[in-house]
């Protein structure tokens, strides 16, 4: 497996990530599948298992990691740092008119992965995704494909491991209804933050069942 044996690493994101952590307390893991990727490695090796944090905030785009890449990132000096940002990127262009243009997502992106790499962190970049429910976030695809392309070319920039999720939920959608997996398109019911974990660990080479 990548991740070193009692190594810190840091889930950070949006929503996604988040999923109601809470934050009165440094160890709160919250419901996703930060908690399940942590859950399940404690279980698989509990004397040596890697140490997490979950630093997700509900509503971020790739601007606002970078405002507080400092504090919620470098500070806390993790060895690992795994990112799934971009989709509320894509969002905001259509329920509020406040687009991100994908030069402006891939300058914020690439400062970060910048001062992850000088502080000597490495990253594990999660690509963002969507799924055609309801029908509109099909329009949806159009912003952030190429913003899913510009994860990629990062990942192969900085030499980070890359979790395929946006192919994941795509892949599974032809076994059951894309709403099993997120019924809004975006947020994850369990089953699908249990996908987004299964695609992370196996990203990693952890060993899982499946």
């Amino acid at each position: 497996m990548l991740i070193e044996p009692d190594a810190l690493v840091l889930f950070q994101g949006d929503s996604i990530t988040d999923c109601g952590r809470g934050f009165d307390t440094l160890d709160a893991m919250g419901n996703g599948y930060a908690m399940m990727v942590a859950a399940w490695l404690a279980a698989l090796r509990p004397d040596t298992a890697p140490r997490f944090i979950n630093r997700g905030v509900s509503g971020n785009c790739a601007r606002d990691l970078r405002a507080r890449w400092q504090r919620d990132c470098l500070d806390l000096q993790p060895a690992w740092v795994s990112i799934l940002i971009g989709i509320n990127d894509v969002w905001r262009r259509y329920d509020d008119d406040e687009p991100t243009s994908l030069e402006d997502f891939e300058a914020d992106y690439r400062a970060i992965l910048e001062q992850t790499r000088a502080a000597g962190i490495r990253p594990i970049l999660c690509e963002p995704f969507v799924l055609p429910v309801p029908p509109d976030r099909a329009r949806w695809r159009e912003d952030l494909d190429p913003k899913i392309d510009a994860v990629r070319r990062l990942a192969r920039e900085f030499a980070a491991p890359l979790v395929p999720l946006d192919g994941a939920f795509a892949q599974a959608s032809t076994r059951r209804p894309p709403d099993f997996w997120a019924p809004d398109g975006v947020h994850p019911t369990a089953v699908g933050h249990a996908l987004i974990a299964q695609t992370w660990l196996r990203t990693v080479g952890a060993p899982i069942l499946g």
